[in-house]
């Protein structure tokens, strides 16, 4: 874990703990709501994990928070500028694409920002999101394909896409040339602050 990753993880076991303990959740706890193991959340919350996009939204999922209060920095009033490089890289492929959270706004209604690109080959996949999400994109550069459910959306430069997010869903490259384009992803509803609460079995 190279330097800029082990900030990012040691920030993001600190919001994570933070979420969970306002909740008066115990590591068992939250393991049940989100479906992680309780040693992986012990990983996460010391820093020592690189967590995966898909177990950022089951913890920000399980906790009633947008996936940008476990990542960004605290909201300011006014104007926040994110300088290029400064994004919070949450995605690797094998041939080299990036999933880089540039902005969001929220909640109760988030919206995030992100900096996509795929490599020759690469795909990233992702179970359907909280209830209501919507996600749109436009290809920047190359073309890709985005899987909705099984429906193909075969895309190039200057295309747009509108669709659910809170269903099952792919982004692919399936050509030699990289590709990259702009994600917004909308979540309504979600909570600045959860309830103190405990889980039922």
């Amino acid at each position: 874990m190279d330097e800029y990753q082990s900030t990012l993880s040691t920030a993001i076991g600190l919001r994570v703990r933070e979420h969970r303990t306002t909740r008066g959740w115990t590591l068992d706890h939250l393991a049940q709501a989100s479906g992680l193991s309780r040693r992986m959340l012990i990983n996460v919350e010391q820093g020592t994990a690189n967590p995966s996009v898909g177990t950022l939204l089951k913890l920000s999922e399980a906790l009633g928070v947008g996936l940008p209060e476990l990542v960004e920095p605290p909201a300011v009033r006014g104007a926040r500028v994110t300088r290029k490089g400064e994004g919070a890289l949450l995605w690797s492929g094998e041939a080299g694409g990036r999933g880089v959270l540039m902005t969001s706004v929220g909640p109760p209604n988030v919206v995030e920002l992100w900096d996509w690109s795929l490599g020759p080959n690469d795909t990233h996949s992702s179970t359907g999101h909280t209830p209501g999400t919507k996600e749109l994109l436009q290809v920047l550069e190359g073309s890709m394909e985005v899987d909705v459910q099984g429906e193909i959306h075969t895309l190039t430069t200057g295309d747009a896409l509108n669709f659910p997010g809170d269903i099952p869903h792919s982004y692919a490259n399936p050509h030699h040339i990289p590709a990259r384009f702009t994600l917004t992803v909308f979540e309504p509803g979600l909570t600045a602050t959860p309830r103190k609460e405990t889980i039922r079995a």
